[in-house]
């Protein structure tokens, strides 16, 4: 039984979602099939990546990850189908595989060549890639649904700005609690770090000087900052929303201060 997770933008309210569903089913219906999010904001490919890229190694070797993000016919826009680390990814070749790899290459790449005239599709999500994913899933190989290719549009994210006694990173996502979640990876902090204390400061003067394993270290209301699941350094406050409260939004600058 394969399976096919989903990341789109098509949220709830509208047929658009539905209609996916269905033209995946018609064409698999044994198929176990998993929403990852359907309310990735319209074309982001950086929140899309984000949640993907964190969720997509707990499924089973072989998923079929489905991206709708940003997919609507264009021709300079190539849709591709890649292996990567034992799962599989079909999307539109927009930067999101290049965020999602981070970096990296894929183990094959493909585009998709199952659908030869492109420009008479209006939704490529049931069209073209609801069918390659069902391929996939059933067992087929890349090579049963695409061309080789060799290289993915390159998209860079902003880099967190390394200096001997600090550290200034970016608000890359808030999640649903309102937990802020950084750019600064737990690797980058404990290489700059090297065991020393720390201040972390951010807007209207707030700072915080301790690192936190759990989000109730700290009284309720309190603020904290933790490496989560996503292994990025977050800023939350213990059953409150950090964001709204702190008045922390995506794009804005925090700075760690490590000791002498």
């Amino acid at each position: 039984m394969g399976v096919v997770t989903l990341t789109t933008d098509l949220g709830h309210k509208d047929f658009y979602q539905a209609a996916l569903k269905g033209s995946i089913i018609s064409q698999f219906p044994a198929v176990r099939l998993i929403d990852i999010s359907h309310d990735i904001p319209p074309f982001d490919i950086q929140y899309a990546a984000f949640v993907l890229k964190n969720a997509y190694p707990y499924f089973p070797n072989k998923t079929v990850h489905l991206i709708g993000i940003d997919s609507v016919f264009n021709e300079d826009t190539r849709y591709l189908a890649l292996a990567y680390r034992g799962h599989y990814f079909v999307g539109a070749d927009n930067g999101i595989f290049s965020l999602i790899l981070d970096g990296g290459l894929p183990d094959e790449a493909v585009e998709l060549n199952i659908i030869q005239d492109l420009k008479y599709l209006h939704f490529p999500l049931t069209d073209i890639f609801a069918k390659a994913a069902c391929i996939l899933a059933k067992g087929g190989k890349l090579a049963d649904v695409g061309d080789p290719v060799s290289k993915l549009v390159d998209r860079t994210l902003v880099q967190p700005v390394v200096e001997k006694d600090s550290l200034r990173g970016s608000v890359v996502f808030v999640d649903s609690f309102g937990n802020v979640i950084s750019n600064i990876s737990k690797e980058l902090f404990n290489q700059v770090q090297r065991g020393r204390s720390f201040t972390l400061h951010f807007r209207r003067n707030e700072t915080i000087d301790q690192m936190s394993w759990h989000y109730n270290d700290v009284p309720e209301g309190e603020k904290l900052c933790l490496f989560g699941i996503s292994n990025h350094l977050e800023i939350a406050i213990n059953k409150g929303n950090a964001s709204g409260l702190l008045g922390l939004n995506k794009g804005d600058i925090i700075r760690l201060e490590f000791g002498k």
